[in-house]
């Protein structure tokens, strides 16, 4: 069973979270060596680690019960990729973005906005809010790295988890701004509580041989609203990688999310209310399904 897909998950217990195995719609236990430790101390010695878990027997762990919690508690840093996606940008009605171009990067709050694979996601229901979402895969540093080349770039990732880059687009644009340059409220658009929904667990790298050539989808209450291809990001995940690293020092449990495909709500004025269920699937990554409620 050592080529079958499985992640990392933390789950919830009696005594507080533990690390346990995700397979085949299972949790498992982890081995006993894995137990009492996150999943960020894990990234912290992947080197190490990685070793043993690429041996793992799935078939000796036993079963758990227990509610999934974020894979990771808590990365130092969550890189975001706008507009990296060819047919995004062609809803956007914008140019064809040039892949030899330096990416556009932001970042979210990272302890406050990532939430479980099942957790609710909390939004004011105003006038105002135009709550909207963004089907995303992440990619997990695993090695501590700066100004690595491209080449060398998949060397530093662990792996791979879905992630739903919720953005409020009411909130972007400030009519009250102090001066033009500060009209756009990054802020207020993507770090709201709970705005980045992550899971279910962490597929390790080496269980998903090519992150460009995965199915990625994304519904509301089932009605699909992404439907579309890693194959369509403009820069790889290699050169995100890369390019970030050029930025800033990129850390064990870095997460950096690769872009959202065309679908998004924006272009036809579809947002979010309470009630609704977002449901995100990447192909041999995992699928995770949040509600919305109201602030």
């Amino acid at each position: 069973m050592a080529d079958a897909v499985w992640a990392l998950a933390q789950y919830r217990t009696a005594r507080g979270v533990a690390t346990g195995i995700l397979a085949d719609g299972a949790l498992l236990a982890a081995p006993r060596t894995l137990a009492d430790r996150t999943v960020m101390e894990l990234l912290h010695e992947w080197d190490h680690w990685s070793e043993a878990l690429r041996t793992i027997d799935l078939g000796a762990l036993t079963p758990v019960d227990g509610d999934l919690v974020p894979p990771l508690t808590y990365p130092g840093k969550v890189i975001c990729a706008g507009a990296n996606y060819y047919d995004h940008a062609d809803e956007m009605g914008v140019d064809r973005p040039d892949a030899s171009a330096d990416p556009f990067f932001f970042l979210k709050a990272p302890t406050t906005t990532i939430i479980g694979p099942s957790a609710t996601v909390a939004v004011f229901d105003d006038a105002r809010s135009q709550v909207d979402w963004e089907a995303e895969l992440a990619v997990v540093i695993g090695n501590r790295c700066r100004d690595v080349d491209i080449a060398d770039a998949v060397d530093v990732i662990a792996g791979y988890a879905v992630a739903n880059d919720i953005s409020d687009r009411g909130s972007f644009h400030r009519s009250n701004a102090v001066a033009a340059p500060f009209e756009w409220d990054w802020l207020a658009h993507k770090s709201q509580d709970g705005f980045c929904p992550l899971g279910p667990g962490l597929v390790p790298a080496w269980l998903v041989p090519d992150p460009q050539s995965l199915k990625i989808r994304l519904d509301v209450n089932g009605h699909v609203k992404q439907d579309s291809t890693t194959a369509q990001m403009v820069v790889s995940v290699n050169g995100l990688v890369a390019a970030a690293s050029r930025v800033m020092t990129l850390e064990p449990g870095d997460v950096l999310l690769t872009g959202t495909p065309a679908g998004v709500g924006m272009p036809r004025n579809d947002f979010l209310r309470p009630d609704d269920v977002i449901t995100v699937e990447i192909e041999g990554v995992g699928r995770i399904s949040n509600k919305v409620v109201a602030k």
